[in-house]
């Protein structure tokens, strides 16, 4: 079927009304982030480092006590707590309010909450159930190392990546328009 350029790009932006097949990626996004964990505090504890490409990509065990990359690891008592739980569960419940009540149909800043509010709540979990977050994709070139992750991580920051997306690509509709 051929439609006009216009209007065949707005269906590419143009999802479905409903946010559940969001909600749903957000919950596939906890269940994988789970999964790995699990996987990790059970086969990779016992054994150390698996190295998967010497000089580049490892499997550690990292206990994260901090947030994102360790941010805020030296924090102690009630900071901790109001820092890496209270504000968390903000959080993922302001996110899941706009996703749910948001009329913005367009793809990138629907995806990009859903993949957030998966994020966050795969490592809300571990904060509540273990105490720290389970990091352990450590990537890295010869001796210096990016901050190990989780998949939860790397969906919180596609997620931020992809609300830039849609940030830029609407200044860029409203400069053309006015």
């Amino acid at each position: 079927m051929n439609l006009p350029m216009n209007q065949a790009e707005s269906s590419i932006h143009t999802p479905p009304a409903s946010p559940f097949g969001f909600l749903a990626l957000s919950l596939a996004i906890v269940a994988a982030d789970q999964v790995t964990k699990m996987a990790i505090l059970a086969k990779l504890v016992p054994r150390g480092t698996v190295r998967l490409i010497p000089g580049l990509f490892d499997l550690t065990f990292v206990a994260n006590q901090g947030a994102l990359f360790g941010f805020g690891r030296e924090f102690g008592g009630a900071v901790r707590m109001v820092a890496f739980t209270i504000l968390p569960i903000a959080a993922i419940c302001f996110v899941l309010l706009i996703l749910l009540k948001s009329n913005r149909r367009e793809l990138w800043f629907r995806l990009g909450l859903a993949l957030i509010l998966g994020g966050a709540a795969g490592n809300l979990i571990d904060r509540i159930r273990l105490g720290f977050v389970v990091d352990f994709l450590d990537v890295y070139w010869g001796s210096h190392h990016w901050p190990a992750f989780n998949l939860g991580d790397a969906s919180i920051c596609l997620g931020v990546g992809l609300l830039g997306l849609d940030l830029f690509g609407e200044q860029g509709k409203a400069r053309q328009a006015g």
